[in-house]
């Protein structure tokens, strides 16, 4: 593709999306995220770790997660950003779909397939498919058949044709499930930030609260805890794929 007929595609894309900064060179990961939250409760770990091993990471959050009992739009964006500073500050967007009505329509798949064409990120991270929360499997969802559409060259969206190469799945779910991860990333080193990262949003895990025993936090880092064990380290975080996954080498197996 040259580069005036990509110029050309973002020109047209950028009307979709009030207030973009396009990424200056193409996304390694993007981390699809049905509120603000979910993220860094998913793999606010690997975010971390990944952004300081120089991989250009991008998070979407589809909703801006209100309304909650302690929280309103403009807190749960300040929060939002703290978090993503605390983070390592990774490219990040909200698409201003309907919290609590996340649907995969089509009117929202042409909306995340669009911008994949504008970012055009290597791989995609979405929610696990299983989940009591709807927004959560509705983003699921939404994200598969985005990332199918994102390729199409015989169709109106907007941009250029795109397709990211895989999508993975990370855990953030309300099901009490016992999961069967297909890896677990070690992030007994960045778990200090992830924690602080989740604190961030205090509206929703500190608000209100304060007299939980145990607290949401120690949940939070007992289940770490027990993803690391599980590899022979302090703390991890699960992720899992549909499809194999192919290994050049067995030298960075824990």
């Amino acid at each position: 593709m040259d580069r005036e007929t990509l110029d050309q595609g973002i020109a047209v894309s950028l009307e979709a999306y009030p207030n973009i900064i396009i990424p200056e060179r193409p996304l390694d990961i993007l981390v699809v995220a049905p509120h603000p939250d979910d993220a860094e409760l998913g793999m606010g770990g690997t975010i971390c770790k990944l952004l300081n091993r120089g991989w250009n990471i991008g998070i979407v959050d589809l909703t801006d997660g209100e309304p909650t009992p302690h929280g309103s739009p403009e807190l749960r964006a300040e929060e939002t950003r703290q978090a993503n500073g605390i983070l390592g500050n990774p490219w990040r967007y909200n698409l201003g779909l309907r919290n609590r009505f996340l649907e995969p329509t089509l009117e929202n798949r042409r909306c995340l397939a669009g911008l994949i064409r504008l970012i055009r990120p290597r791989w995609l991270f979405a929610p696990y498919w299983q989940d009591a929360h709807p927004d959560h499997t509705a983003a699921t969802e939404l994200v598969e058949a985005a990332r199918f559409w994102s390729k199409l060259s015989n169709s109106d969206l907007a941009g250029t044709p795109f397709h990211p190469e895989r999508v993975f799945y990370y855990y953030c779910i309300h099901l009490k499930l016992h999961a069967q991860p297909t890896w677990i990333m070690d992030i007994s080193q960045e778990w200090d930030i992830k924690a602080r990262a989740i604190q961030a949003y205090r509206s929703q895990f500190i608000a209100g609260r304060e007299s939980a025993e145990p607290s949401f936090m120690e949940r939070f880092r007992e289940e770490a805890a027990y993803w690391g064990k599980l590899i022979g380290v302090r703390y991890g975080e699960p992720f899992a794929s549909k499809e194999p996954i192919g290994l050049r080498d067995l030298a960075h197996l824990v």
